[in-house]
């Protein structure tokens, strides 16, 4: 089976060309594939490779070497630059120049290492690549954020372009019409692959299992896996079993909000309360439902989405909903909490467009630190966009069959929103005015700026 293709390294060799001489760090989730595909490009794009894991034995040997590399009596010559020093002890042929790539994992598991940082950026000729999975936990004391001195990037699980590249099918992705002028035969044909990438989502392991399966169970299973394997290392950096047992018992609970807080909430802290609370004990506090809330968010499990009030994109209150980070874990969850077969999918489909504008909100192409959904006359909107290429407004309902959403044909006859995005699995596509119908697997080719589409 051939390797899957992830879109970020087309990223990496443009950081390798334009190196800005910063170190950088590649964050995501666990198991979305950071060590792979960093050591597959290190090892195409560089003479020499120097891989430290900070929470295996190269980590412990790296440490030994740094110790070594430091240790001064008095009488003896100093060593000018022990980090360099460390690196020779630790890797012979180590070299100081830019065909040298050192690349240090598991990062978070070392605050001194982490704090090493800067020292990597000003002192070196050789580029550096750190990661991990957890590296939320270097918000704690003794870590020090070496600001200035990072460029970043994210590898998500993958999205449904990396998926069909994997299925050979990205060619038809990328040649297919919008607004239906394409075959019917092939809006049908990814219409299918979406219902199968909606079912197991895009964590490297579970798309390899069902491409060597073709089963959709089996590669359901690794998911619950890689939750559990979540669960286990999270537990790890926590001290309090209160706040491990919190950590199972919230993710469901997340799905549950999801179904029921369709018009968001202020409070997602106080809402997820209620769930997980028990009558006879209040040793769960508020204090441990945002520290385990801020993990979720900080591993890359659970996005936010803020709401746009009345829709006024100056009126926004963060943090009103949340989203799973990869929709073959939405499912997983919802599941979980019992939903019925027609919710789910309603909650899936949405997860699945909340992911690609949180990528857009992300590039700071359209406005907002995270996606946002909108309130108005009582009505509520499923994703509320501005765009900063023409800074136009634009409506996005998510919906299935011949619905239409109310409050979005409000929010256009108001002058709330300029166009309105029907995203659908049955349709083909197309255009009547302002109101644009466009197949919702084919929302990552969504641009919002009309002069473009």
């Amino acid at each position: 089976m051939k390797d899957l293709k992830r879109d970020i390294y087309e990223k990496l060799l443009d950081w390798k060309e334009d190196h800005s001489g910063k170190v950088l760090e590649v964050e995501g989730a666990r198991q979305v594939g950071k060590t792979y595909i960093i050591s597959k490009f290190a090892r195409e794009n560089y003479k020499n490779c120097i891989y430290i894991n900070m929470a295996q034995t190269t980590g412990r040997d790296f440490l030994t070497c740094l110790a070594a590399a430091e240790q001064w009596k008095p009488g003896e010559e100093r060593v000018e630059k022990p980090i360099h020093k460390a690196l020779e002890l630790f890797d012979r042929s180590f070299a100081d120049t830019e065909e040298t790539i050192i690349f240090i994992d598991e990062i978070q598991e070392s605050s001194q290492v982490f704090s090493l940082i800067r020292q990597f950026a000003r002192e070196f000729q050789a580029h550096f690549i750190v990661t991990g999975s957890y590296l939320g936990k270097v918000i704690e004391k003794g870590y020090f954020l070496p600001a200035g001195d990072l460029d970043t990037l994210t590898l998500n699980t993958l999205s449904f372009e990396e998926f069909l590249e994997a299925a050979g099918k990205r060619e038809v992705y990328n040649k297919l019409d919008l607004y239906g002028k394409s075959k019917p035969e092939e809006y049908e044909e990814l219409r299918d692959f979406y219902k199968i990438y909606c079912q197991i989502g895009g964590y490297p392991a579970v798309v390899k299992k069902y491409l060597e399966t073709g089963s959709i169970q089996e590669a359901q299973k690794e998911i619950g896996g890689i939750i559990h394997i979540f669960v286990q290392e999270s537990e790890r950096y926590f001290d309090d079993i209160l706040q491990m047992n919190l950590l199972e018992q919230l993710l469901p609970a997340i799905a549950q909000l999801m179904l029921k807080e369709k018009k968001g909430s202020s409070d997602l802290v106080k809402e997820l309360s209620k769930i997980v609370f028990h009558e006879d004990t209040n040793r769960v506090t508020k204090t441990s439902i945002h520290h385990a809330i801020a993990w979720f968010y900080r591993s890359h499990i659970i996005g936010y989405c803020g709401k746009v009030n009345e829709g006024n994109i100056l009126n926004v209150t963060p943090n009103c909903r949340f989203y799973f980070c990869d929709v073959g874990v939405a499912l997983y969850f919802l599941n979980i909490a019992g939903a019925l077969p027609s919710d789910i999918e309603g909650i899936v489909n949405e997860n699945f467009v909340y992911l690609y504008l949180k990528k857009q909100a992300e590039a700071m192409v359209i406005a907002g630190n995270t996606p946002m959904f909108a309130s108005y006359k009582n009505g509520e909107l499923d994703f509320f966009v501005n765009s900063r290429t023409n800074y136009m407004n634009y409506a996005i309902e998510v919906k299935a069959g011949k619905n239409q959403g109310k409050t979005a044909m409000q929010m256009l006859q108001d002058g709330k929103v300029s166009y309105v995005y029907y995203l659908k699995g049955d349709t083909y596509g197309g255009c009547a005015g302002k109101i644009i119908t466009i197949p919702i697997y084919l929302m990552g080719r969504i641009v919002f700026d009309r002069k473009s589409e």
